[in-house]
């Protein structure tokens, strides 16, 4: 298997700007000359750690990457600008992996028309929010060709800005201010800019998430059912928030509850091939 690690602003100088050094960490698998595979182009899927927009969490990264391997995928983990770093930094930065895919597909065996973008909590949020404004003027400013993702999966996302159910933190740290507009809001919630053409989404979350409302992932299946574009949503009842993996590689203290809701790493596997990520 290749690994790369590629700094995103030896391609794109623009995206180092203000001290910024997104990191992409490319996983990919060589493909099997003996069965005459050397051709095969694999399905891709992004990954957008969680952490507020203030970090990158690694349980959120890596781990996730390693049991997507095994199921044929290129894997590529971006560790995105945070706070101080503002909107449209990590927007950009998210178009600028998809470039780098498209420009590399190839040499990288890559199928451009099976990406799939993954995100955890506020990575989330990135992942929704690309999917719904990949093609938003910040973005088109630097990307005129900005290309959309083909699916999404949302772990326990931040989808709302608005004040009721808003991981208020994220969007602190996002927009660099405390008191949003109604615009603002209306803007970075992403349930309010799904369209019919916006990428069909795997969603899952915990009831008694305290940190980010369960009603984040309900508003944007509501708004993805009312556009009618697919999706699949699990809601398990117990686990706090950022379960990642939901087992010791990811987390301490391990209960039943939480190994319960363990099922959305086979089940998002099933719905990945369901929509045609499959080798």
């Amino acid at each position: 298997m290749q690994h790369e690690r590629i700094h995103l602003k030896d391609h794109f100088p623009f995206l180092g700007e203000d001290g910024r050094d997104p990191v992409l960490a490319a996983y990919l698998p060589y493909n099997m000359v003996e069965m005459k595979r050397e051709n095969q182009k694999r399905p891709c899927v992004i990954i957008c750690p969680g952490g507020g927009y203030v970090f990158c969490s690694e349980r959120e990264a890596e781990p996730i990457a390693l049991r997507f391997i095994p199921e044929g995928f290129n894997v590529f983990i971006l560790y995105y600008s945070v706070a101080p770093h503002r909107f449209p930094a990590q927007i950009r930065e998210v178009a600028a992996v998809m470039e780098l895919i498209y420009q590399n597909a190839d040499q990288w065996n890559c199928n451009t028309s099976k990406i799939a973008v993954l995100g955890f909590s506020a990575g989330g949020h990135l992942a929704a929010h690309y999917s719904t404004s990949f093609d938003c003027p910040e973005v088109r400013e630097v990307f005129p060709d900005s290309k959309s993702v083909n699916a999404s999966v949302l772990c326990y996302p931040v989808i709302t800005a608005d004040p009721a159910y808003a991981h208020l933190g994220s969007f602190n740290a996002l927009l660099g201010v405390t008191d949003r507009t109604k615009e603002q809001i209306d803007r970075f919630s992403c349930d309010r800019n799904v369209r019919p053409t916006t990428p069909p989404a795997f969603l899952w979350h915990t009831a008694e998430d305290t940190c980010v409302p369960v009603a984040n992932t309900l508003l944007y299946a509501k708004a993805l059912a009312d556009k009618k574009v697919p999706f699949e949503v699990h809601i398990y009842p117990y686990g706090a928030h950022g379960l990642a993996t939901c087992d010791e590689e990811t987390k301490d203290d391990v209960t039943p509850a939480v190994t319960h809701a363990a099922a959305w790493l086979p089940a998002v596997m099933k719905w990945l091939k369901i929509m045609g990520f499959h080798l």
